[in-house]
């Protein structure tokens, strides 16, 4: 029964959830940063799909575990990145057996069926049309993996 506020403060940010953010611009990385810290989240970002896959651990220089990073719920990338896509972030995180089971949506300000199919089908759980608004960003906390979750999704606020 003896607990300090510093310790309490510490777990409740613990608890909060952990969202990459990938997006070559910078612009759309710190609105999505600002939706998602309006909503309660710890927010890293990522210019280039290499970095997000460095940021979650599967980097090229993984050749030790205890380089894992920190601990994401959820991976929120654009579709039309240089180098690498966010549809191949995807692909890289769904083929990986350390991540596969993070959440990804994937972002696009391009409305193209076949692209949103494809996202679907290998595996993003959302495919959203930018600019992304609250109420978006308010829907997909229910994709957020908790560490305390069992089996499953935790939906807060929804």
């Amino acid at each position: 029964m003896d607990s300090s506020s510093t310790t309490v403060g510490m777990k409740e940010e613990e608890e909060k959830p952990h969202v990459l953010v990938v997006d070559d611009s910078l612009i759309d990385r710190k609105i999505m940063e600002k939706l998602f810290t309006n909503s309660a989240c710890k927010v890293t970002t990522a210019e280039s799909g290499q970095k997000a896959l460095e940021l979650l651990g599967q980097g090229e220089d993984k050749h030790t575990h205890m380089n894992k990073g920190p601990k994401i719920n959820l991976v929120v990338t654009d579709y039309c990145m240089p180098g690498m896509t966010g549809y191949d972030l995807l692909r890289k995180v769904k083929e990986s057996s350390d991540i596969k089971e993070i959440p990804v949506i994937v972002v696009s300000s391009e409305n193209v069926p076949t692209r949103i199919e494809k996202c679907l089908e290998e595996g993003a759980q959302e495919f959203i049309l930018k600019p992304l608004k609250q109420s978006d960003v308010k829907k997909l906390r229910c994709h957020m993996q908790f560490r305390r979750s069992i089996k499953g999704r935790l939906c807060i606020g929804a």
